[in-house]
């Protein structure tokens, strides 16, 4: 089974910045990242979220008028070989 992690996307790190500061008022989790790859092929920040935290986060967004360029699902590439070298 793979697990899912989502990600908000945004056109620049200004408004990554502009969210993550309000998520954090509102107690909402969110990590900051890279971009996954597969979900944009543009560099920069993207938020990590919860599927249940949402609706929250939309409102968030509306709220406060912060562009984004899409709310998106990644698949994990969990590779247990990934940086084993010998």
């Amino acid at each position: 089974m793979q697990k899912i992690q989502h990600y908000v996307l945004f056109p620049n790190h200004d408004n990554g910045m502009r969210l993550y500061k309000e998520l954090k008022k509102l107690g909402v989790w969110a990590v900051i990242a890279p971009t996954p790859r597969s979900a944009s092929k543009c560099c920069g920040i993207s938020l990590m979220v919860k599927e249940e935290d949402l609706e929250v986060i939309r409102q968030c967004i509306r709220e406060h008028d912060i562009e984004i360029l899409k709310i998106t699902e990644v698949e994990m590439d969990l590779n247990p070989h990934r940086d084993q070298y010998c």
